[in-house]
């Protein structure tokens, strides 16, 4: 026996068979007709219809053979698929192939064997209609054309098996999909009569089936939009264009009692095969839960918002009455009430009162306008504890009640009083100390434990508050103190740079006589000095010109310290100011055998400066290291740009100076007992060039440790002019090159946030914050100078945080820079929804400090960890 190879694409035909989900099926009455009309055609005995699966061949119908299957490898079918094409073996005893296969030498003794394929999805051959004799037999061309034609029905009938398969499996789902769903659905007439709808819907408006079917759609929904349905299923109907049906939208459907229910419903047409409007079906999202959650949201939305305002905008909020006015509104606004009033509670020798200032003018005459105001402006105290009021300020209870006028602690309401339904009075607490109190009344809400919890946050802001305007209170007292005492300190301190200066004045006149009498001795010709004699007028020289020098200083120092210095800012060239310093001081320089190195410097710079004041600011500090150098010591001068300004440092290699003493240094005539050793020096100069720095808009300072010199630096601002491209083995807008230094730029436009983070950081010497206002500022200044890290605010004027990040990620020179969002919009929701957009990490208001060291410490020492 020669069993059929298998096919090449047998993995295709397979799942062509399996697609066909006919295998092992009940028997079907127009194929078993089918392979009985085939047997009297033919004149045969067994005609058969088979499917051949991967180790069997299947009979879907079997006229004249009892069974229902045979092995493949006994199969001839599988050879005519192999084939492709129609088999005909007219003696099976002379073909090899089956001289010796069991369904020959025995049952059912085939003898002769025709199979035509079967083809009915993608050309895949699937089995046979195949007919069988037990003696060998001729078979026609004209049989052959017979046998292709009922294999072709029996490939229709296939392919409408599969078809009503199909669509019993679609008719089963689509009920499925209609009766089960969870979601309410209307199925609806052409007439716009209802023809079915789900238990769903019936659930959402507490209907029962038998009061909708067959009754038109109107009557779920309400009467000003009931006709809208009617109209939009005859303009579909009539190929109008449309804007409802496949449209969804927010409508409001009519339960049975009478009240409305918010539902999203979307209207389709339904069609037939041929394209025609068979029904349509209406599909109803109940959104009263969304609808209750997006006004719980609203309300926590508002309450964040008072939080945020109350704790970032109180110093404007403290001026006037603006801070109780804000919260009585704020409180009225949570709560829905027509009435609130919030005061402050002060104690008394007996008890507490209640001095209230903000209170809704519930006002109903003249008479009681006037005790609004008074009560209003905090001209009157309410002392009473027996009352609704009383209960809650002089013992700190916590009032409700919807029965204020059976309450047993109800005041007499005079005639005309506006009517109180509710009452809740809530005392606020500072600690164990009854500090102020609010009250509400004519709430929309229920007054209960739950609302009193939810208000929680905002008492403990009221409590915060009060405590911040009775600090603030007593902090005008002191400032008016501290005013006094400063136009003192000025007035004495105008005395005595006006003495300085008339003094310092006086003493120019003889003190020049005495120098230029001493030169002229010293260089006499007529009368020769003796050596001894021109020694002791070289001294008289000398210490004059040393006297004059010091005079000179404090001049100019009482000139600046009373505002009378003289400044002419413009752009100059460090370049150029430099070389005429370290020019004026050369032979200085030699003469002490040091020597001098400068960084290259970027010939491009300029700085707004008055040229001559920058220039003694330099040899003041190019003196000193000078001065107080070693032997054969070394001077280092080095300029790099620090954000908007530019740092010039006088690097020596003395014995540098003691860091508990370094705070000295600016003091006129404090010279760190350097009067007491062989240097002279008056002790004004650094002084005086702290106090030119600062007049040019910069600042001044010194790094150094005992036994390894001293570097004296000073910062002025460059100006718009830019900077020219410096050689790149300088770098000098690298601010990496100073590995002490990190920059964080804050981009926030809160100035009581600004200052906050100004506090933070201030004491962290190895950090140099910039603060902007706006993220298109921040961009710009990113542009030009390098920073660190970015601390971004999200919620900003104009661009915000988010579009900030895109534009910075877009800019190749920046999208590896550290950018840390730091932003009051808290919920996990924010901050996942940050951190997907790209932010290094994501910080939350109120600040924790503990989390921005963390961050800082990750961001601006990723490789080392180090501490700031």
């Amino acid at each position: 026996m020669q069993a059929a190879r298998i096919p090449e694409n047998e993995p295709q035909r397979l799942a062509a068979l399996h697609h066909l989900e006919m295998l092992d099926t009940p028997p079907d009455d127009m194929l078993d007709r089918l392979t009985e009309l085939a047997c009297d055609i033919f004149d045969v005995p067994i005609a058969l219809i088979t499917l051949v699966d991967t180790d069997r061949q299947w009979f879907k119908s079997h006229t004249g053979l009892a069974i229902q299957q045979t092995p493949r490898e006994h199969s001839f079918c599988a050879h005519a698929v192999l084939k492709n094409d129609v088999l005909i073996i007219e003696d099976t005893l002379k073909d090899p192939r089956f001289v010796d296969n069991p369904l020959v030498i025995g049952n059912p003794h085939i003898r002769f064997y025709v199979g035509h394929p079967l083809r009915p999805f993608d050309g895949q051959v699937l089995g046979t209609l195949c007919l069988i004799d037990q003696t060998p037999r001729y078979f026609s061309e004209r049989e052959q054309r017979l046998l292709a034609n009922l294999a072709a029905q029996v490939e229709d009938l296939f392919q409408r098996h599969k078809r009503e398969a199909l669509l019993s499996r679609d008719a089963e789902r689509f009920e499925a999909l209609f009766s089960k769903s969870a979601v309410a659905k209307v199925r609806i007439s052409r007439d716009g009569d209802i023809s079915a709808i789900n238990p769903s819907a019936l659930k959402l408006l507490g209907l029962a089936a038998d009061d909708v079917l067959h009754q038109s759609i109107d009557m779920l929904t309400p009467p000003e939009i009931a006709a809208e349905h009617h109209h939009a299923i005859n303009a579909y109907l009539a190929g109008e264009a449309q804007t409802v049906i496949g449209l969804g939208r927010e409508v409001e459907a009519l339960h049975r009692d009478g009240h409305r229910v918010p539902v999203h419903m979307t209207l389709n047409a339904i069609h037939d095969a041929h394209h025609n409007v068979v029904e349509f079906l209406a599909v109803m999202t109940d959104l009263s839960n969304v609808y209750a959650a997006n006004q719980r949201i609203l309300k926590e939305q508002s309450l964040l918002k008072v939080l945020h305002q109350g704790i970032t905008d109180y110093q404007a909020l403290m001026s006037g009455q603006r801070l109780w006015i804000f919260l009585m509104e704020a409180l009225r606004e949570l709560t829905d009430s027509d009435y609130a009033l919030i005061g402050e509670v002060l104690p008394t020798d007996t008890s507490n009162a209640l001095k209230i200032h903000a209170l809704t003018d519930l006002s109903w005459s003249e008479t009681s306008h006037k005790l609004m105001e008074r009560l209003r402006s905090g001209d009157m105290t309410l002392t009473k504890p027996d009352t609704l009021l009383g209960r809650v300020f002089a013992f700190g209870e916590v009032v409700i009640t919807d029965d204020v006028y059976g309450h047993e602690s109800r005041g007499g309401f005079p005639p005309g009083h506006p009517r109180l339904n509710n009452y809740l009075g809530v005392p606020i607490l500072s600690g164990d100390q009854v500090i102020g109190m609010y009250a509400i009344a004519n709430s929309q809400q229920p007054l209960n434990q739950a609302l009193i919890d939810w208000l929680q946050p905002f008492t403990d802001t009221c409590a915060l508050l009060i405590n911040l305007y009775r600090q603030m209170a007593e902090r005008e007292h002191v400032l008016q103190a501290l005013a006094v005492a400063r136009d003192q300190a000025e007035e004495a301190n105008q005395a005595k740079s006006e003495f300085l200066s008339s003094m310092s004045h006086e003493l120019r006149t003889p003190l020049n006589a005495i120098i230029g009498f001493a030169q002229l001795l010293d260089k006499g010709r007529r009368d020769p000095l003796s050596d001894k004699q021109q020694r002791q007028v070289q001294q008289i020289e000398k210490s004059g010109q040393h006297l004059l020098g010091l005079i000179n200083e404090i001049l100019d120092l009482a000139r600046i310290e009373s505002g009378y210095l003289a400044l002419s800012l413009e752009p100059i060239s460090v370049s150029a100011v430099l070389d005429d310093a370290c020019a004026t001081l050369e032979a200085n320089i030699e003469a002490a055998g040091i020597t001098l190195e400068r960084a290259p410097l970027a010939a491009g710079w300029r700085v707004l400066a008055d040229y001559t004041r920058t220039k003694q600011v330099l040899l003041n500090l190019l003196s000193n290291a000078i001065k107080y150098n070693c032997a054969r010591g070394r001077i280092e001068i080095r300029a790099v740009a620090q954000g908007n300004a530019l740092k010039i440092s006088v690097r020596d290699t003395g014995a540098g100076i003691a860091p508990e003493r370094q705070s000295e240094l600016f003091e006129p005539f404090n010279r760190l007992d350097a009067e007491y050793g062989a240097i002279e020096g008056t002790g004004i100069g650094l002084a005086i060039t702290r106090e030119l720095v600062h007049r040019m808009h910069g600042k001044v300072g010194v790094e150094s440790a005992q036994g390894m010199g001293a570097t004296f630096w000073f910062t002025l601002p460059l100006t718009d002019e830019g900077v020219e491209a410096a050689p790149e083995s300088e770098a000098p807008l690298n601010h990496r090159a100073h590995a002490s230094q990190c920059r964080i730029l804050y981009v926030e436009d809160n100035s009581t946030n600004q200052r906050l983070m100004q506090d933070i950081l201030e004491e962290v010497e190895a950090v140099d914050l910039e603060v902007v206002g706006s993220a298109e500022l921040a961009l710009e200044i990113l542009r030009h100078t390098r920073f660190d890290l970015v601390l971004l605010d999200i919620n900003l004027p104009g661009m915000n945080g988010y579009q900030a990040l895109k534009a910075l990620r877009q800019n190749p020179a920046l999208d590896a820079m550290s950018v840390v969002a730091l932003s009051a919009n808290a919920t996990p929701q924010d901050i996942e929804k940050g951190l997907a957009a790209g932010f290094d990490e994501y910080l939350t208001k109120p600040l924790d400090i503990d989390k921005l060291t963390k961050a800082l410490e990750e961001h601006l020492h990723p490789a080392s960890g180090s501490d700031l």
